[in-house]
This record gives C-alpha cells, structure tokens and sequence, in this order.
C-alpha cells in the first residue's frame, strides 16, 4: 500500500520486510540514483577528503562511493601524518566498484605520488567514466604538504588528457602554470597556460587572494568569472574538496560546465557561512545546511 507522509513517498512493507516500520521510497524516480565516486585521502577528522566529498555528494542528490589513496592524520589544526595506501590496493578498490556498479562521475583528490597519479590514471582509461573532476590536492588547509615533489609532471602528462574539470587554488595553479599568481589577471593568465597543457576546462580558485571571492572558470567557449562576497569565517577546512565534489555530483545531473559549476559556488559559499565550530582550529564547512539546523533538527 502506497502512502503519502510529508512530501515522502512511502511503502508499507510486511513486518518480516520492514519490522513493520513504514520505510520511505522515493517511488518517483523509480529507485534509480545517480553515483558518484571520489578517488581521494581519507581525513580522520571528518571535515576534508573523502569525508567531505561524501557529505557533498549525499546532500546533492547523489549517491557517493570511495577509493581511499592515502590516509591522513589530521585535525582542524595540523596533519600528524601521511601514510600513503599501496598502489595494488588502490588499483583493487577502483576494480571493485567499476566491475559491478555504473559510475555516472569521478572526483579525484589527494594522489600523493607519481606513482599513485599514474596507477589512477591508467585505471580511469581503462573504464572511461564520462565524467572526472580533479581537484589537485597538494597543501592541506593548516599548510602541511600533501604530495610529494614530481607529481606535477606525472598529473600533467597521464590525468590532464582525461579530466572533464581541473580546479586548482591559487598555490596549485602556480605549480601546475609556473606563473606567480597576484591577481584576477594573473588568474586568468595561469588558466589559460594550464589549458594549454590539454585539459577541456579549469576552475582557478580566488581564495587565497583578498577582496571578494571571485573564481575564473577558463572553457573553450571563454572565460567566466563567479564573484560572489567573501565569507569571513575561519572554517574552511575542506572547501576546496567539497567545491568540487558538489560539481561533481552536478554534472552528473546533466547539467552544463557553467551552472554545475556556479551551482557548486553558491552551495560551498552557503556551507561556509552556516558553518560551526569543530575544533581548535580551521572547522569544516555545513554540508547539510539546507537539511539540518545547528541544532540537528530537520529542515
């Protein structure tokens, strides 16, 4: 029997089913879900890595699944430690998620080697998702080195052929472009050499620069600039990896470079500004924000 609560579709299941609880369907999409997989570092502290990319995949609409390549002992203040996951088992992870399910979009992370960038991007070719955002993880948000030295070179020769969206801050687009990065101009001078290098489309992201948070999205239809007002919060633990997890999760609903993208700003800029404490230092952003209050009561 079919039974409306809310503006849920729901099933009342047989007790030997359900234990005789009504369990919600979503009857209207016909139990289909879009999926999504972050290949990326896991942070113990909840607030960045594959932790966060799941939270943004869940709260836009997607179903979100993980290949863990490092694990990363960090906190809202330092990392303690890096202890990078063995290329077979990453390799392994990325078989097992290809060979049963459909993965409708790829996010890739934190791929601290030469080595670990070659494996992921010898797997990718292998299974071509029609979709893939790399974020290109190199610094955590306390300031601590997460990559080591070469995988510019590795990224640039085996990922940037493939990726849909490379989104770099302002520090990474220096290392991908070798160009000192001061201002909007400057942003717009590094895309446009990091396009060069063969990637479809990049994202440079302005945080790190002063004034309003403006973003420069480089497409080959031109360049498009988000601006949008900064956000003065210390919690941005996790921002760059929950931008591109939420764009992710947005092209995998079919929508355009421009909208997944300006879609994905207006989300992280909301997640910051309802963001909470957790913490001594640089808190997570609120990936919920628009399903949960600060108290946990549903919206």
């Amino acid at each position: 029997v079919n039974t409306s609560v809310g503006s849920k579709f729901c099933v009342n299941l047989p007790p030997a089913w359900s234990g005789g609880f009504l369990l919600p369907v979503p009857l209207e999409r016909n139990f289909f879900m879009l999926k999504c997989l972050s290949i990326a570092g896991s942070d113990c502290s909840g607030g960045a890595g594959i932790q966060a990319d799941l939270k943004a995949f869940s709260a836009n609409q997607t179903f979100g699944m993980s290949v863990i390549t490092s694990v990363v002992a960090e906190n809202t203040t330092r990392v303690l430690s890096v202890f990078n996951v063995p290329v077979d088992e990453i390799k392994k992870q990325i078989d097992a998620v290809f060979e049963d399910i459909h993965v409708d979009a790829v996010k890739l992370g934190m791929l601290p080697t030469a080595e670990i960038i070659s494996a992921v991007a010898d797997k990718l070719a292998q299974y071509k998702p029609s979709i893939i955002v790399c974020d290109p993880v190199m610094v955590a948000t306390s300031g601590d080195a997460l990559s080591e030295g070469g995988t510019v070179t590795t990224m640039r020769d085996k990922l940037f052929p493939i990726v849909t969206l490379l989104t770099p801050n302002i520090p990474e687009a220096e290392a991908i472009s070798g160009l000192r990065i001061n201002n909007e101009n400057d942003m717009e001078k590094a895309a446009k050499i990091i396009m060069s290098m063969g990637v479809k489309n990049v994202l440079v992201k302005g945080g790190h620069l002063t004034g309003d948070a403006v973003d420069l999205l480089c497409t080959p239809e031109g360049i498009h600039k988000l601006s949008c007002k900064r956000v003065d919060s210390p919690n941005t633990h996790g921002t760059g990896c929950t931008l591109s997890s939420a764009i992710t999760a947005n092209l995998a609903h079919g929508m355009d470079m421009l909208t997944a993208v300006t879609k994905a700003k207006n989300y992280i800029t909301e997640a910051i500004e309802k963001s909470f404490t957790v913490g001594k230092g640089h808190s997570p952003v609120n990936h919920f924000y628009d399903y949960y209050d600060l108290k946990g009561n549903q919206l």
